[in-house]
């Protein structure tokens, strides 16, 4: 399975971040421990949703769009 997930900050609720990966759990560790340079200022981080996907591609093309203007409107309205 992969991931599209949306995580933000406990220490700051206006940073919010997306991504995508295989291992959700991982992942959050990773952005928690302070591994990612783009979320390690504003740990700790909280998962607020994600969206499961049985391919790759259409996890990364729904990445995609979430990170575009109406993308962005989309998941505020219905994900945050």
């Amino acid at each position: 399975m992969f991931y599209v997930y949306l995580i933000e900050s406990l220490a700051d609720g206006e940073q919010r971040y997306m991504g995508l990966t295989a291992d959700l759990k991982r992942r959050l560790t990773e952005h928690n421990t302070g591994k990612s340079a783009h979320t390690s200022k504003y740990m700790p981080w909280k998962l607020a949703t994600y969206i499961a996907f049985s391919s790759q591609s259409k996890a990364q093309a729904f990445e995609y769009y979430l990170k575009s203007g109406s993308g962005h409107a989309f998941a505020r309205k219905r994900l945050w």
